[in-house]
């Protein structure tokens, strides 16, 4: 599979397998994403990868109802960063949470090569991450990515959740968020 492929395909499925993933898989997740760029190289980044008991039950119950459906992943992935530990710019930007991003996204497209579903959420409780994984106190957890193979089961989901899982959600036009030479102007192709 190419990129293009990847990103065409990745979607964010809430419809899991509690089916295992294999050492060598998660290895190749954490590879993708240590080789992220990142401002001067700094790698602001930290990954908990919770497989295992008990750490992934004390996971599972930061979750909100909401994310119910998450509770059948065999791994969910905390990711976290310390300002101070990257690009801090003059004009006020804190840098981590960009190269963050841009190492989960080499990540959850590894996961999609790797055919398994890689979903970023924000909803959990971040203290009850924290105190579950041991993660220190002066980190901000930016996000949980629940990883798993496809399931069949639904029952899991809400009615919403089953409604929205079949397709992929619709983009915004083109032209209402990227534009050529000035904002506002869209960019045609």
């Amino acid at each position: 599979m190419d990129v293009a492929d990847a990103i065409r395909t990745r979607r964010a499925l809430r419809v899991l397998s509690d089916r295992s993933i294999g050492k060598e898989a998660v290895s190749s997740l954490v590879e993708a994403a240590r080789l992220a760029p990142s401002c001067f190289n700094n790698q602001p980044w930290r990954f908990v990868f919770a497989q295992g008991e008990p750490a992934l039950s004390a996971v599972r119950d930061a979750l909100p109802s909401g994310n119910n459906w998450a509770t059948r992943a065999p791994l969910i992935i905390a990711v976290a960063a310390r300002r101070d530990d990257d690009c801090k710019l003059s004009d006020g930007r804190d840098y981590f949470l960009f190269d963050c991003g841009l190492s989960v996204s080499q990540l959850i497209l590894r996961a999609v090569e790797l055919n398994l579903i890689a979903h970023p959420i924000a909803g959990y409780d971040p203290e009850a991450v924290k105190e579950a994984l041991g993660i220190p106190e002066d980190y901000v957890v930016i996000t949980l990515i629940v990883c798993a193979h496809r399931g069949d089961d639904d029952s899991l989901l809400s009615e919403k959740q089953k409604e929205s899982e079949p397709e992929r959600p619709e983009r915004d036009p083109i032209d209402d968020d990227f534009f050529l030479d000035s904002w506002g102007n869209p960019f045609t192709e």
